[in-house]
């Protein structure tokens, strides 16, 4: 079973979405599973994680009620309000629901760029391992070492990083990327995502050569074992189709022996989310 580890769903909405700027119109309307589903056929995907979008909880929601109408969703990376002191009786609450495999929250656009080091977050990052679930680490390269830190203090809580913690790929800077991300992947409980690369990019100028030298960082930091394929579908759309994202990262893997495409594609994702087959 083929997995894209990371896209997301909405009904658009300028003000709640206003972070999709006038350059980026070609998103500027709804994206739902019905328009995904013959991309993921076409692509060879079988199923996918629907990750978070908005800061509500009400977003996590509207995920649970997609993924009861398609089969093809087999795993909500959800939000809940990690600072809140009723943080354990929420994720109580989401309990219920299996399919809901872990939570994120958008620390790239706080002010405060440790906040995920707080001691309200820090309360909600060690509720997380009473009920199971994972946490995607959306940041800035500037966030890894206080994420690096974050790791650290939860040994035994799994974390993912998404889109390589975006580094600076249209301005070709990876020096200082490359040794944090040595850093954070020291910690055996965080595993990268592969995603999210083409909208780091020149949008219209990108090529497939832009890439290697970050998935080799990626691949050398993290090993086949923890790293994972991810569209980051729709947002992809500003710079690349969803066919040019799944062959930059299956053409970057075919020289490699078989069983690490395998793992990039499918069994990482697959345990690292608890997914169903």
């Amino acid at each position: 079973m083929r997995i894209d580890a990371h896209q997301h769903f909405w009904k658009f909405d300028p003000i709640r979405d206003s972070w999709i700027t006038p350059e980026m119109a070609v998103i500027q309307r709804d994206f739902m599973p019905e328009h995904l589903e013959p991309l993921l056929k076409k692509n060879g995907i079988d199923g996918t994680v629907a990750v978070q979008a908005s800061q509500t909880e009400s977003e996590t929601d509207f995920l649970i009620g997609l993924s009861e109408k398609h089969s093809f969703i087999k795993g909500i990376v959800g939000w809940v309000d990690l600072r809140s002191e009723s943080v354990r009786e929420r994720l109580a609450h989401y309990s219920k629901f299996p399919v809901v495999k872990g939570f994120r929250h958008v620390l790239q656009g706080e002010q405060q760029r440790d906040m995920m080091l707080s001691s309200s977050f820090l309360n909600g990052i060690a509720a997380l391992k009473e009920f199971g679930y994972t946490y995607d680490i959306l940041i800035f390269p500037d966030q890894i070492r206080f994420s690096a830190d974050l790791a650290g203090r939860f040994p035994q809580q799994r974390f993912v990083i998404d889109h390589l913690a975006k580094p600076y790929i249209k301005r070709g800077e990876i020096d200082a990327w490359r040794t944090d991300i040595m850093e954070i992947a020291a910690h055996p409980n965080v595993y990268c995502k592969i995603s999210g690369m083409v909208t780091e990019a020149d949008w219209h100028h990108w090529k497939k050569d832009d890439f290697s030298r970050y998935m080799d960082v990626v691949t050398e930091a993290f090993g086949a074992e923890r790293i994972m394929f991810g569209s980051d579908w729709p947002v992809c759309q500003v710079a690349a189709s969803y066919a040019e994202v799944v062959e930059i990262v299956s053409e970057y893997y075919s020289t490699f022996p078989s069983h690490v495409p395998e793992q990039v594609f499918s069994g990482n994702a697959i345990d690292f989310y608890n997914l169903e087959k």
